[in-house]
């Protein structure tokens, strides 16, 4: 069984299981075996944080820095990529703080829903009217000792630092700065390999996790989840159906409806699957057979896409953060928020090739603020569904990206005609014989 339906299996094991025995059934203290399996969980996920993040933000600039051999090739596409990004992570901002999924009936869920507390020094740092308490984060951003950032798991201070060692690695001349390259992506592949390791158990700490969640406020907190799902939902549904459609129409000058003709296919792909990795020839194929973009365009800002594009974790990764501090009863400052905003776009570029990417960006988050990971509780109960909505939003992104990229160089075939090229997919059917 594939394991993203391990993980909706372990779910719904979790409501069914956590609602029938309660926090503790003959004499067994369920609740504390959920909070150990959970917590384990989750000390594996804060495990990987620090090697991952590190290795994948240096080897993902050094990438968009080596790539300047291609030209505008790559500033366009890279211009795409942080301004979609970026909008993606504006609208959640917006959506939350509009709808306030956090709060119901007036109240913080966290005065209705059982969760971890925290400190007044932490809830003061972050309601802070003031800019102090955001200047003591932003000072993390230079560290006088990276290893003890690294010790300590400052990461502020480790993506500015990784996103420097990045930049000056593309003015390193070869052969050293390809061993060095070399180097970071080798310890990017052992940890994504790990995380898989990870990933494997996944369903086992999902049910954990929602299963304490469950048996300790019951099945009334789905209705205040339903509610952070729709807004997540309305998000996601204001950057696909409004803000990329606007960018092709206005930037690409093509109608976004035949743009949706032309890639529906890599989008139900993405959407059963939740694998933009998994998608990507689908998403090729789709792009030069429908949509008439060049071969040359697609296939350097699609997997370039796949690294660092991901608008739909993007936007959930801030999401979901600010959902945790209104269930806090949290009142974010705007300095507070705008640091959200920041880390949302630098977690979302620094881990978009690794698997489950949204868990470890939220953690980072949540402990660059102060914030429980034991929250992400609460999240795991919809992660699923969303799961699958933000890959599809991811996948449409690349794709817009690559339309857009290609009408700015000139391509004039694009989207003129969304049935495939006969002599395409003449060409495919050849090869699939051979």
């Amino acid at each position: 069984m594939a394991l993203h339906w391990q993980i909706l299996t372990a779910l719904l094991a979790a409501f069914a299981l956590g609602a029938l025995l309660g926090p503790e059934a003959a004499g067994i203290p369920l609740a504390g075996i959920y909070a150990f399996v959970g917590g384990l969980f989750l000390d594996a996920l804060k495990m990987l944080i620090v090697p991952l993040i590190v290795a994948s933000i240096i080897t993902g600039v050094a990438g968009i820095g080596t790539a300047r051999g291609v030209g505008a090739l790559a500033g366009r596409t890279a211009i795409y990529y942080l301004f979609s990004t970026a909008m993606a992570v504006t609208t959640a901002l917006v959506v939350m703080n509009l709808v306030q999924p956090g709060v119901a009936d007036g109240q913080p869920l966290a005065q209705t829903v059982d969760l971890p507390p925290i400190g007044d020094e932490v809830s003061g740092r972050l309601q802070g009217q003031d800019l102090s308490a955001f200047f003591d984060i932003l000072r993390n951003m230079v560290p006088a000792n990276i290893v003890a950032a690294g010790a300590e798991a400052q990461m502020l201070g480790l993506i500015v630092f990784s996103i420097l060692f990045g930049i000056a690695l593309t003015r390193v001349r070869s052969p050293r700065r390809q061993v060095v390259t070399d180097f970071w992506a080798g310890v990017q592949d052992v940890m994504i390999q790990i995380t898989h390791w990870v990933m494997r158990v996944a369903p086992i700490g999902v049910f954990a996790l929602v299963a304490g969640v469950i048996a300790e406020s019951g099945l009334s907190v789905l209705l205040p989840m339903l509610d952070f799902f729709l807004a997540v939902v309305l998000g996601l549904a204001i950057h696909v159906a409004v803000v990329l459609p606007l960018v092709i129409w206005l930037v690409a000058r093509r109608s976004p409806l035949a743009f949706v003709r032309a890639i529906w296919p890599a989008l139900l792909v993405a959407f059963s699957t939740s694998s933009s990795a998994g998608t990507l020839p689908v998403t090729l194929d789709a792009l030069i057979q429908r949509a008439k973009v060049s071969r040359e365009t697609s296939s350097f800002v699609l997997p370039l896409g796949a690294t660092i594009n991901m608008d739909g974790t993007a936007l959930y990764e801030c999401a979901a953060v600010l959902f945790i501090a209104q269930a806090y009863g949290v009142d974010l400052s705007l300095s507070m928020q705008a640091l959200i905003v920041a880390l949302a776009l630098l977690t979302s570029i620094g881990v978009a090739a690794v698997p489950s990417a949204s868990l470890v960006a939220i953690a980072l988050i949540l402990g660059v603020l102060g914030l429980p990971l034991e929250a992400m509780g609460l999240l795991l109960v919809v992660d699923r569904l969303l799961d699958m909505l933000r890959t599809s939003v991811n996948v449409y992104s690349d794709a817009t990206g690559a339309v857009v990229v290609a009408r700015l160089r000139g391509e004039e075939r694009v989207l003129m005609d969304t049935r495939p090229d006969e002599a395409e997919t003449a060409e495919a059917t050849a090869g699939e014989r051979g």
